[in-house]
């Protein structure tokens, strides 16, 4: 196969949906030779937060010298991002000749009367035969989906586990409650490894802690005690944390907690013979690049694009929002899936609101523009509904009359394409204006495209 015809492969396989469950890529790789078992990893669970602490891990290790393979998901502008040894993508070539080996043993699976490896699974693997036979130090994994039967999991004990912020996603699948999501997360924990844990919320906590314990394996909790913003001007952020300052190009105060966390892991590898002097540490945090979020893409509007596609994700979104551009009023290009909970993300977005421009998702999730535009207009009256309430008690105890004011909308507008959205946004911005898309990874590399940017 040509690396077009890969591509198509693998997409065609998108028909078997998503399957959580670790017995086909474990007899894919078997097949293949294990390649799993023959390599070194870092493996990362969390609800966000995920790639970018990869992204700081895989840029320090590569500046100290080590060939380091990262494996993440989705793919961002093209489908090859995903699967990176150091600042390289994956050769278009060698791609389509290891996935004609694999498309071969997943006949021969099929042939034998068993199931054919869902698509996550076969890029799963198509990653780890890469890593193996490009001989990597190590590989920095990132889970795609809840941790416990997620494909990744399929490898041995990695030499460190990291799990990020743990919040409500995905709950048909994962569970309705943070215990039983975190319960799924706690899943890729290993006896034999150790993990490095961002500060959870208590009921998430608990659950990864006590199967910590069962599992014997010793624990770093993180804490943001010694952390402190130091600059941030558009471009770069400086934090100090444990006395040291350290520089990020990648923006968001989140993303101080996120490159802690890296910090951490790093420390915690280093018994395992990966060393890093400070110098590199700080050079490689430095140079990391992770697009996508909290991403400034042009000044003069100001135009930022997020991945934030949770209610979590929202929240970090609007924190960042406030504190940078404090007081200014922003047009919004939404999108979302119809599984999220996008009253609530709309919720916390209607405060900071201009505008929106709402856009349909390219994916049978997708919340319609249009509904969208409807679920708005709904939480807006719901909010002046709480608000009139509340005023109204508050005359009431000082026994004065009380005029309902009307309600206030803000403008929605809903358009067939990304760039038509975009288009819009930027013809009604003056210069001094802010322009965010958020909402869903995906719709917002179509806004990175639309600003030429394909690196």
């Amino acid at each position: 196969m040509n690396y077009e015809e890969a591509l198509s492969y693998i997409e065609n396989t998108q028909k078997f949906g998503s399957i959580l469950g670790l017995e086909r890529i474990a007899k894919l790789l078997e097949m293949m030779g294990n390649p799993q078992k023959k390599l070194k990893f870092i493996h990362v669970a969390g609800t966000n937060g995920k790639g970018s602490t990869c992204a700081f891990m895989q840029s320090v290790l590569t500046q100290a010298g080590y060939k380091v393979g990262m494996y993440t998901s989705p793919s961002f502008l093209r489908f090859t991002d995903r699967i990176r040894i150091g600042k390289e993508e994956m050769d278009e070539d060698r791609m389509a000749e290891i996935m004609t080996r694999i498309k071969y043993n997943i006949d021969e699976m099929v042939l034998s009367g068993l199931q054919s490896p869902t698509e996550f699974e076969i890029i799963t693997a198509l990653g780890l035969v890469y890593f193996y036979e490009e001989n990597c130090d190590l590989v920095i994994l990132e889970v795609g989906l809840g941790g416990r039967l997620d494909s990744t999991n399929v490898i041995d004990a990695p030499l460190v586990s990291v799990i990020t912020p743990i919040d409500y996603d995905h709950m048909d699948i994962l569970g309705s409650t943070l215990e039983e999501i975190a319960g799924e997360k706690a899943g890729i924990l290993k006896a034999g490894s150790e993990l490095v844990l961002y500060p959870q919320k208590k009921e998430a906590e608990k659950v990864i802690l006590k199967k910590a314990e069962e599992l014997q394996i010793p624990v770093h909790k993180v804490s943001f005690r010694d952390s402190r913003v130091l600059k941030f001007d558009g471009l770069y952020q400086k934090f100090s944390y444990e006395g040291e300052e350290y520089r990020l190009s990648i923006l968001g105060e989140h993303q101080i907690k996120n490159a802690v966390v890296a910090i951490e892991a790093l420390y915690a590898l280093e018994k395992h013979g990966f060393r890093v002097p400070h110098e590199t540490l700080v050079r490689g945090l430095s140079v990391a690049k992770w697009p996508g979020r909290f991403e400034i893409l042009q000044n003069e509007p100001t135009v930022i694009i997020d991945g934030a596609h949770n209610l979590q994700g929202v929240q970090v979104l609007k924190s960042n929002l406030m504190k940078y551009y404090r007081g200014k009023k922003i047009t919004m290009i939404l999108g979302v899936l119809k599984d999220k909970m996008y009253r609530e993300m709309i919720r916390e977005l209607l405060p900071l609101a201009k505008n929106f421009k709402l856009i349909t998702v390219n994916s049978e999730r997708a919340l319609s523009a249009e509904m969208i535009s409807e679920e708005i207009r709904k939480v807006e009256e719901e909010i002046h509904e709480e608000s009139a309430a509340k005023e109204a008690s508050q005359k009431k105890k000082r026994k004065k009359e009380f005029d309902f004011e009307e309600v206030s909308y803000v403008k929605k507008e809903c358009f067939s394409t990304v760039e038509e959205a975009v288009d819009s946004a930027l013809h009604e911005a003056e210069p001094d204006d802010i322009i965010c898309a958020l909402g869903s990874l995906y719709y917002i590399p179509e806004v990175h495209r639309y600003f030429g940017d394909e690196d």
